[in-house]
């Protein structure tokens, strides 16, 4: 279905810190559900979204390797993680009748599909959520990376990350009051200045096929219809 939003086909990253809550520890219901709800508007207008969820609640293979794990077993470790948050998602979207599918860079028959271009392309397509796990499957990439070669792949119009800040900052807003908010860059601007929102990697193929990025507050419960729908300028957007 055609509209006419400026974004209509969306990869949203969003980090699996989201997915615990802060207090006890457990699942944090309250995000889960607001995703959903701005999930399920967007769909109703024909958006099309991938969803690329990281593993950082449960292990993050970067901070496994420094326990002394060889770092490709910890990345692997953190591939699983992110499967587990990939099926969470998935399990509770499915429940709020989202019309969703799974899959997986990691072959995992009988829990998720394995990813195939052609397969997520069909399912987008066919009005799909679509969410993916294991990262690229492969060691030394984030799922910062796979969530970009995703959307390349699927010609997404943005690649949405979603964080725990308002944007990208001069210097981190927690520890530096006084830290400018950017509210555009170009890609040279993040490696120049060396700005850690994302790994350099995932920068790079961004610049190389001209992927625009958007870095926002992913706790605000209205962010995505802000973006999609309002067409708000929140956040930094990262472009050419």
């Amino acid at each position: 279905m055609k509209n006419k939003n400026k974004y209509n086909r969306i990869i949203l990253k969003i980090s699996g810190e989201f997915l615990k809550d802060s207090i006890n520890g457990n699942i944090n219901m309250i995000f889960i559900k607001n995703l959903t709800r701005q999930i399920q508007l967007l769909t109703k207008i024909g958006i099309k979204i991938g969803l690329v969820v990281g593993g950082g609640n449960l292990f993050r293979g970067s901070d496994l390797e420094k326990l002394g794990m060889r770092r490709t077993v910890s990345d692997h470790v953190g591939m699983l993680s992110t499967v587990i948050n990939g099926l969470l998602l998935y399990e509770f979207m499915k429940k709020y009748n989202i019309k969703i599918r799974i899959f997986s860079s990691l072959n995992l028959e009988g829990m998720c599909e394995r990813y195939r271009l052609d397969v997520v392309n069909s399912a987008l397509d066919d009005g799909y959520v679509v969410v993916f796990c294991g990262g690229l499957g492969v060691p030394l990439f984030t799922t910062d990376s796979a969530a970009c070669i995703y959307a390349i792949e699927l010609k997404a119009d943005i690649l949405l990350k979603g964080t725990k800040v308002d944007g990208i900052y001069s210097s981190d807003p927690v520890f530096n009051t006084s830290a400018t908010l950017y509210q555009t860059l170009r890609y040279t601007e993040v490696l120049n200045k060396k700005l850690k929102f994302m790994d350099y990697t995932s920068v790079v193929l961004a610049h190389e096929h001209k992927l625009p990025i958007l870095v926002f507050n992913m706790y605000n419960p209205k962010i995505l219809n802000d973006i999609i729908i309002n067409n708000k300028p929140v956040g930094t957007l990262i472009y050419k």
